[in-house]
């Protein structure tokens, strides 16, 4: 009995001592495992007699509890205290000052291509997609511009090999359908996409562009429709308070052809600098289809018509937002496109 007494003491004062999880670890084995000081007591019961067995078994049982009971608090203890430390450590103090998140925001030009794809789907038109490698056949001869053709200089193509090439403009898209819907008219396109000049790059100029064409064919299309749409196309994206101007020109896909201009957005058409004092700037080209266009694709040309029109959505975004340099569009510069409201 004193040695279950001495051993209970010693052990109530180690198992207070201790100062880590490592430490208490050790003790457990020390007295609760297989070669224990409590297993080494258990083994002295046969040295006693039956009647003192019981009582001292008891003793022995009691204190294996006891220290088990410390164990597993002061276990529970340190955990307690490493939670606690991981805590601090992690603590965040909320009176410091946040860290703004940068969000982005859609591209102007993906403003602007999906302001008129929008308007124009409103009204019944199909958007329409088309390859950027496109045959020669589609970007050249069927838009009426025959090998040899004066006009094919004036694009400065890059060629991939003699038939293929990259798109010098979305006609090729328009061609595309006028081929694939001969018989199924009439046709209402609006036809997006990425387009390619060897150009030297300057603040106007740019090797790649952003064009949108418009295409309308169908029995009695006239000049007064097309002047309708592109006044409808010029309100609905520059403001209602813009005004539209047709002038003679020359396109090989359209035949008459006009350039459109509309009221300069710096001095409102009263003149200026930017629009050369004529207080018009020039947006786009149009004009009614060719009729060897049609005829090319299928389509019998004394019965349908159409209008066709192009416009560059770079030069759209320079004119709506005032951006001087159409670089400025290619380089992701933060600063140019944090100006632009988010839209989900």
């Amino acid at each position: 009995m004193k040695k279950i007494e001495a051993l209970k003491t010693v052990m109530l004062t180690e198992i207070t001592k201790v100062n880590s999880l490592a430490e208490i670890e050790t003790l457990k084995i020390k007295y609760l495992g297989k070669k224990g000081e409590i297993q080494g007591l258990m083994q002295e019961m046969r040295h006693l007699s039956n009647e003192e067995r019981p009582q001292f078994g008891a003793l022995v049982n009691a204190l294996k509890n006891e220290v088990e009971t410390l164990i597993t608090q002061k276990v529970d203890e340190f955990i307690q205290a490493e939670v606690l430390n991981q805590i601090n450590a992690e603590h965040i103090d909320i009176t410091l000052p946040g860290q703004n998140l940068e969000v982005g925001n859609q591209h102007p030009l993906t403003i602007v291509e999906n302001e008129i794809c929008e308007l124009f789907e409103s009204m019944g038109y199909a958007v329409v997609d088309g390859p950027e490698v496109e045959l020669d056949l589609y970007n050249f001869e069927r838009a009426n511009i025959p090998e040899n053709h004066p006009a094919r200089e004036m694009q400065d193509t890059f060629f991939i090999d003699v038939e293929r090439l990259l798109r010098t403009h979305t006609t090729a898209i328009q061609t595309r359908v006028l081929e694939a819907e001969a018989e199924n008219l009439p046709i209402k396109v609006i036809c997006p996409g990425k387009t390619y000049r060897r150009d030297e790059d300057d603040a106007t100029h740019s090797h790649q562009f952003i064009q949108i064409e418009g295409l309308l064919i169908d029995e009695n299309i006239k000049m007064t429709d097309l002047k309708g749409t592109l006044e409808v196309l010029v309100k609905n994206v520059f403001g209602s308070d813009q005004e539209i101007r047709l002038r003679p020109s020359y396109f090989q896909f359209t035949e008459p052809s006009v350039e459109v201009d509309v009221t300069c957005f710096n001095c409102k058409g009263s003149g200026c600098s930017v629009c050369k004092q004529t207080g018009w700037i020039e947006l786009l080209g149009a004009g009614m289809v060719h009729p060897h266009v049609l005829e090319m694709a299928g389509i019998d040309s004394k019965k349908y018509s159409g209008f066709a029109f192009g416009i560059g959505v770079d030069r759209a975004v320079m004119l709506k937002y005032g951006v001087n340099d159409i670089r400025s569009l290619y380089t992701n510069d933060t600063r140019l496109l944090s100006q632009f409201k988010r839209f989900d």
